[in-house]
């Protein structure tokens, strides 16, 4: 089984977090986007995966740090990292594209932009599962159209008119995902061009008009992180599940001083608390310190001091400073104080 994850987007949305580490990359609930995606969904898999390919943007910001990182998470699952590069933005379809000698075989295609939890046998009778989630407001996402035998018959973006609740989350499983290959081949060599750029839908739809068997996979949970606001809530809610789960989420190299962790929080390694109290809901990287502070529902990455704070829905990056009690400060670009 091959896991292929098209990564290439510069995650602008999620500025200033993404200016200088790729939107995969960023922490949540201590373990960057992309290595819980694809762990979760190896784990769904319930079989080996012997490689991982990962589809980049420019090597300028996708650089060797982050070639290391991904390697190290397929090798962690027994797997070889294979890395390809997406030099335009071209759409989903030519981001699979660019990882086209990866293409054969069963393999699972996930953008890495989602996080799931998912518990359920893969019907691998079926050509495809297309995974999905039922939401509230199906207007806002592309849904998949069922016929009476739970097939999808269509994929339709944004209805205006209601089709189904059931929202495409950006996961697919191909039982030879060579085919998809070969029909979004005829997509490029065509030029059929659906938004100004190249779709999976395309070469999807395609294989359906071939008679290929396309059945829906149902998540228990579909988190966002597309934006500050929804990546802080899906913090939130990965703590809620990993506490269930029972996984120890505070390093044995805390340092505390006259402080309080209401659970569930992450903290890293190195971590140093002082008069603070830290929770619920909060996630602080590795060799951060926190001084006369309280916080609560928020995501902060690594090597950042923090003092004489009191923060709710808070998002802070890497080795920033942030002091409640001063005015003259220096903020990058996109940044917000609320």
């Amino acid at each position: 089984m091959k896991i292929i994850v098209p990564m290439a987007g510069r995650g602008s949305r999620l500025r200033p977090h993404t200016l200088t580490v790729p939107k995969p990359l960023i922490p949540v609930a201590g373990k960057p986007i992309v290595h819980r995606l694809v762990s979760d969904i190896a784990k769904v898999l319930g079989e080996p995966v012997d490689e991982v390919a990962f589809v980049l943007g420019d090597p300028a910001f996708f650089g060797d740090d982050v070639v290391e990182s991904l390697t190290t998470l397929a090798e962690s699952l027994g797997a070889k990292a294979s890395i390809y590069r997406q030099d335009q933005p071209l759409g989903t379809g030519h981001a699979i594209m660019c990882a086209k000698e990866s293409l054969s075989g069963p393999a699972v295609i996930a953008y890495a932009d989602t996080l799931i939890r998912a518990d359920f046998n893969l019907d691998k009778n079926a050509d495809s599962v297309i995974w999905v989630k039922q939401v509230d407001h199906p207007e806002a996402y592309g849904v998949v159209k069922l016929n009476d035998n739970n097939e999808i018959v269509e994929l339709v973006e944004k209805p205006k008119e209601f089709v189904s609740d059931l929202a495409v989350i950006g996961i697919y499983y191909f039982k030879d995902v060579g085919v998809l290959k070969n029909e979004l081949q005829y997509v490029l060599d065509n030029n059929i061009i659906n938004g100004g750029e190249y779709q999976i839908n395309d070469g999807i739809k395609r294989m359906m008009s071939n008679g290929k068997v396309f059945v829906t996979g149902q998540v228990d949970e579909w988190m966002d992180c597309g934006n500050k606001n929804v990546t802080v809530e899906t913090n939130t809610r990965m703590l809620g599940f990993l506490q269930k789960d029972g996984e120890h989420l505070v390093s044995d190299k805390v340092t505390q001083e006259n402080s309080t962790v209401i659970a569930p929080c992450y903290l890293g390694e190195g971590v140093t608390l002082k008069n603070a109290t830290i929770g619920p809901n909060v996630s602080i990287g590795n060799g951060c310190t926190i001084e006369n502070a309280i916080i609560k529902n928020s995501l902060i990455q690594t090597k950042t001091v923090i003092k004489n704070a009191n923060l709710d829905n808070a998002m802070i990056g890497n080795n920033a400073v942030y002091d409640g009690n001063f005015t003259t400060v220096s903020i990058g670009d996109y940044s917000v104080l609320e």
